[in-house]
């Protein structure tokens, strides 16, 4: 099938056959298996709660509601025969659940709301009233940690462990309390990427309204990384006073770069790892002297995990001393150096721009996208997530009853469903109706000021 013909409709493939369920009390075997999703989709996947975030109030009876809302949303699907359906939409739950129940897909992005519905954009895009256009998005952010190979010496590539996972974890702080505190959002999503990094959705009625410049503005002012692979220095802090938003994220980088980086990663360990820190100091004399010294504790004593501590807070004493008052920023450049978020600026910048739906299964790991709680991200491990293979294997165990969205319940994955509808859903559920009432009642008011005149 040609990939033009895969983007027309609702109706352009669906799977064949029979899908083999795993044998009762069996285990399932490790890995991603796209048979499988069949049981997933049908048993699992909670189709109604991404329905009732993705309407945002508007699949109530109330006469305020957008009854288009939700059809007028993009998904893409890619299928396990690489064919890519993009522009597929919904008018309602049980068509969203039908068409992933039989497609199958291996994996589900969300993209904006249009201003009409996705599935019949040909028919508006050589019109003049506005063609085929975004009017919604979530503004959104993607960090991955790939990006991050060169301060990281335990992983590389995709690969990721719970000694280098600290640098999501510094990501999700800085972002989310910025988010919060410099532009006042307060329906933050934050979502596993299923192997190597984290989304965030920011869901607010003023987020999503945001059009393209607004947007590359946000991410320009939380893009302090501005460094490249040859760059001795990825953040150059300013002279002068720091702005308050770079010193909360200097406060949050470090103690995570103290407490997690430093000696997880070994940064100290060697000549090779300390000279590129030492290379981002300008002072010759203070880098001779901070060489020399851990030189000699080199010859005088074996190297243990506590030498790379001790060695950081020799170089921030250095640094901070009132002999060198002038160097003191580099203390807080070397951890946002290596700790701070390296952003993936153009998801951010465009309204149009696809991101992965919550709760996919990543087909190269199996793990499933599930949410993450800010406030706790700390505690969040990549590498206990629960797995396809694992939640097929605990239905066997405990009986894959009858289809529907509750399964869930019964596995690992209950408490990341549960996050989500209990305490993500119902504070934006509920600004969406007083925003959808307010709306309707100061319209109401212009039709009778109107009618007055």
């Amino acid at each position: 099938m040609a990939r033009e013909e895969a983007e027309n409709g609702r109706d352009d493939m669906q799977i064949d056959g029979p899908v083999p369920e795993p044998e009762r009390g069996l285990a399932v075997p490790d890995g991603f298996n796209p048979d499988y999703l069949k049981i997933y989709y049908g048993k699992l996947f909670p189709h109604k709660y991404i329905f009732e975030w993705l309407s945002y109030g508007n699949d109530k009876k109330h006469p305020g509601c957008d009854q288009s809302y939700f059809g007028r949303r993009e998904f893409s699907f890619t299928l396990d025969n690489d064919i890519y359906l993009r522009f597929q939409s919904f008018n309602s739950v049980s068509e969203l659940k039908k068409s992933i129940n039989e497609k199958c897909p291996i994996k589900i992005d969300i993209g904006a709301v249009y201003n009409v519905d996705p599935v019949q954009r040909h028919a508006y895009a050589q019109s003049d009233d506005n063609g085929f256009t975004p009017v919604e998005r979530e503004l959104i952010f993607d960090v991955d940690i790939t990006d991050y190979d060169d301060v990281r010496y335990c992983c590389s590539g995709a690969d990721v462990c719970l000694d280098c996972w600290p640098l999501m974890t510094v990501a999700i702080k800085v972002i989310d309390v910025s988010l919060r505190d410099d532009f006042g959002f307060n329906h933050i999503l934050w979502v596993y990427s299923g192997r190597r990094g984290v989304h965030c959705w920011v869901c607010d009625g003023k987020a999503r309204r945001l059009n393209d410049e607004q947007r590359a503005s946000i991410a320009n002012y939380l893009y302090l990384y501005k460094g490249n692979e040859n760059s001795r220095k990825k953040v150059s802090l300013m002279a002068g006073p720091m702005h308050p938003f770079v010193i909360r994220s200097s406060k949050i980088s470090e103690k995570h770069f103290k407490e997690k980086l430093v000696s997880s990663q070994n940064l100290f360990s060697n000549e090779e790892r300390f000279e590129k820190i030492l290379a981002m100091i300008p002072d010759e004399s203070v880098t001779s002297e901070l060489r020399g010294a851990w030189q000699e504790s080199r010859r005088s004593s074996n190297l243990n995990e506590a030498i790379n501590v001790s060695r950081w807070e020799l170089l921030k004493c250095k640094l901070q001393s009132r002999k060198h008052k002038g160097l003191r920023k580099f203390v807080e450049e070397i951890a946002l150096s290596y700790a701070y978020p390296r952003l993936d600026m153009e998801v951010s910048k465009h309204m149009n721009h696809l991101l992965k739906a919550p709760f996919c299964v990543h087909p190269k790991t199996g793990h499933v996208c599930v949410p993450i709680n800010p406030n706790l991200c700390e505690k969040f491990d990549p590498t206990s997530v629960p797995t396809l293979s694992k939640l097929l294997g605990e239905l066997n165990r405990f009986g894959l009853g009858a289809d529907g969205d509750d399964g869930w319940e019964r596995t690992s994955l209950g408490e990341s469903v549960m996050y989500f509808r209990q305490d993500f859903l119902p504070p934006l559920l509920q600004s969406c109706k007083v925003e959808i009432e307010s709306s309707y009642i100061a319209k109401h008011r212009e039709s009778k000021t109107s009618l007055g005149w």
